[in-house]
């Protein structure tokens, strides 16, 4: 039973991997097959292949007018992968200096003496 469980996921990953389309391998056509890409949008992103390969989602959301994030989104889920990944909205839309801030630790600030100062004046009430 086991096997025929292993035999339809396996299947079913083939089938996926050969469904996606990326957009830095695709041709014109393959482009418009995909559910969201007319001939313009299809004609912008060979145009924009042409100077220079897709590096991630974000830069395809910033040099393809006409494509945010949603439409990323949706063009995902229809098949279209950049460098054989699918999009990711947090990956796609940090900056090199979002990313950096976000690796480095974060500093805590040392707790104020004067709260400690403060509490040793008042009298006590025992």
């Amino acid at each position: 039973m086991w096997k025929k469980g292993l035999l339809l996921v396996g299947g079913w990953l083939c089938a996926l991997s050969a469904w996606a389309v990326d957009v830095n391998k695709a041709t014109a056509q393959e482009l418009v097959e995909i559910k969201g890409i007319g001939q313009a949008t299809a004609q912008r992103i060979v145009e924009e292949r042409a100077k220079e390969p897709f590096k991630d989602w974000g830069d395809f959301i910033h040099r393809v007018k006409g494509v945010g994030q949603a439409k990323a989104q949706q063009l995902s889920e229809a098949g279209l992968t950049v460098g054989e990944a699918a999009y990711a909205p947090a990956a796609a839309t940090a900056t090199p200096a979002a990313a950096k801030e976000a690796q480095a630790p974060a500093q805590t600030a040392p707790a104020p003496k004067a709260d400690a100062a403060k509490a040793e004046k008042q009298p006590s009430t025992k």
